[in-house]
């Protein structure tokens, strides 16, 4: 069995987001290369947050959700997840979508997490994290994270 991995063709673990896919340049999403989905899969999600926004926004950032994957879903540079059936959240820019690195003072690490999931979710479009999160407890079977840096 292998372990869910969860890497992008655009910039490696820990490296440098292009700077194509921050807010203010053309604002599309990385491509996103997802392996070793369990069996048991019945759905993924994606969470994109910055946590180094704690200290000049006072939270963590959120600028991506999406669940209701399908396992087998390739995640291209501005991958529309609504056209493979899956849905979309309230991002804390106040849209519906992925929302780039957008860091207001200095570099900021930002977090892909994908969680393969045992069922799918019903949730409204305007979901924030904190209903996805309470929507997924119990079912995730597994989880992988990218990191990427991006700078003003």
């Amino acid at each position: 069995m292998t372990d869910l991995a969860l890497s992008s063709p655009a910039f490696d673990d820990g490296e440098r987001i292009p700077e194509k896919h921050g807010h203010d340049a053309a604002d599309v999403s990385p491509p996103l290369t997802v392996a070793g989905v369990p069996d048991a899969a019945v759905s993924l999600a994606l969470v994109m947050d910055d946590p180094d926004a704690v200290e000049p926004a006072g939270t963590v950032w959120d600028h991506w959700l999406v669940w209701n994957v399908p396992p087998d879903t390739e995640l291209p540079e501005g991958w529309d997840p609504t056209a493979d059936g899956a849905n979309e959240g309230t991002n804390d820019f106040g849209e519906t979508g992925y929302g780039g690195p957008a860091p207001p003072d200095r570099e900021h690490t930002y977090r892909f997490r994908l969680f393969a999931l045992d069922t799918t979710l019903d949730l409204p479009e305007s979901a924030d994290k904190e209903d996805l999160k309470v929507a997924m407890s119990g079912h995730v079977i597994a989880e992988a994270q990218l990191e990427g840096t991006y700078a003003p």
